[in-house]
């Protein structure tokens, strides 16, 4: 039997990064998942490192847009009609959160958090041998009608308050950035301070290494075995038992699966993902994430091919594939960018562990001494992995939080 100060459950780019922070304050920390370091959501995702980003997703405000995904006829979004009467509380409360004022008030609360994200990836690539994955070169976003494009004066108010710099652009102007876009849109908004990576896998395996170089240890395991252990926490691993004081859970979209049996029922629900790769035609080529933003896509260069990732799904975590967003966005993505062949064989799908007021959960876990929470991160994991651990970092050693953690604490939904 082993003993650490602190286990850390799930090796997703949170994961990886908390039990990272940790291990850079001299703890003992064990680093604990059934898969490998970054396979499960944090593989899939786009890429994007979203320091500039200012307003989380939002119900659809119009009632068009309702009746498309309604009437599975959107491509940003599809749903399991079997699945809404699960996912309906969850959905009202979506909803109340997506009025303007409340969108505003999340944007403030989360804006320490995205403020530091890049900053922080920064410090940690550096660190971890890890800087060839990054690309300072921005995103943009295409708004293929000037109604889109006018509804943006809200955010930009923000961007100004936020001292975030963007640019917007014609379809000249965007196609200076990106030549081989064709010019099927009306406007751009790029926003230069966003980075990205051209290997989410490759950084979060870089980061465990040098976790590992701090003398963390990595193990398989299945995280439903935690339990009580005299005054602290165990969990059984591949390598026998581990007992640990301190527990954080970092399990993604697997979080309820150990927190409800232990009495913590938190109002999460999943957003489920696909993407493919493709390769470029001709001499096509593509230097940053660029998101279509009225069909719900994004492609962004990797190291794979270009990735194309879909919007949401509302499904069962564990339901079956139903990648039919694809069917519906690909007319418009090659209409977009000469996307030629499959690069890959397979579609990937995963889930955003999401709660319905777009803020993660970071802090102690309520009722339950000894365990921390850092969950719910939705579309934002690999942004705001290394900056959760940062901040947890912090509250577990007694230091004076970078920020008030206030806003994050799970008490917020009991």
């Amino acid at each position: 039997m082993a003993r650490t100060d602190a286990i850390v459950l799930g090796a997703g780019i949170v994961g990886t990064s908390v039990a990272l922070h940790l291990a850079k304050r001299g703890m003992a920390v064990a680093l604990v998942d059934r898969a490998g370091v970054g396979e499960e959501t944090s593989y899939g995702n786009s890429g994007v490192i979203e320091g500039s980003t200012i307003l989380p997703p939002a119900f659809p405000s119009s009632l068009t847009g309702l009746l498309r995904v309604a009437l599975k006829r959107a491509s940003e979004a599809n749903y399991h009609l079997s699945f809404l009467p699960q996912v309906a509380p969850w959905l009202m409360a979506f909803r109340a959160n997506s009025r303007p004022q409340r969108i505003a008030e999340t944007a403030r609360l989360n804006r320490p958090l995205f403020a530091r994200a890049l900053a922080e990836h920064e410090t940690l690539m550096a660190e971890s041998g890890a800087t060839q994955y990054l690309r300072n070169t921005g995103w943009m976003k295409l708004y293929r009608s000037e109604r889109a494009f006018a509804d943006l004066e809200p955010e930009f108010a923000l961007a100004r308050e936020f001292g975030l710099p963007l640019d917007a652009l014609d379809a000249a102007g965007a196609r200076k950035l990106e030549p081989s876009l064709n010019p099927v849109f009306k406007r751009v908004v790029f926003w230069p301070k966003a980075a990205s990576v051209s290997n989410p896998l490759a950084v979060t395996r870089a980061y465990a290494a040098r976790f590992a170089k701090l003398g963390g240890i990595t193990l398989n395991g299945d995280a439903r075995s935690l339990h009580r252990a005299g005054r602290g926490w165990r969990v059984e691993t591949d390598e026998g038992a581990l007992d640990a004081p301190e527990v954080v859970v970092a399990l993604g979209p697997w979080a309820p699966d150990l927190l409800k049996p232990l009495g913590l029922k938190l109002p999460m629900a999943v957003k489920r993902g696909y993407h493919r790769h493709f390769r470029a035609e001709g001499e096509a080529m593509l230097a940053r994430p660029v998101v279509d933003v009225e069909y719900g896509y994004l492609i962004t260069p990797m190291e794979q091919g270009i990735r194309l990732t879909t919007g949401a799904e509302f499904a069962a975590r564990d339901a079956a594939p139903t990648p039919v967003q694809f069917d519906r966005l690909m007319p418009q993505a090659r209409k977009l960018f000469p996307l030629g062949e499959r690069a890959d064989d397979k579609t990937w799908v995963g889930s955003r562990p999401c709660f319905p007021d777009s803020r993660p959960v970071i802090g102690r876990a309520p009722g339950l001494s000894g365990i921390w929470l850092a969950i719910g991160h939705a579309h934002w994991g690999l942004t705001l992995g290394p900056i959760t651990g940062v901040l947890l970092g912090q509250m577990m050693a007694g230091e004076t939080p970078f920020c008030d953690p206030k806003p994050y604490m799970a008490e917020r939904f009991l």
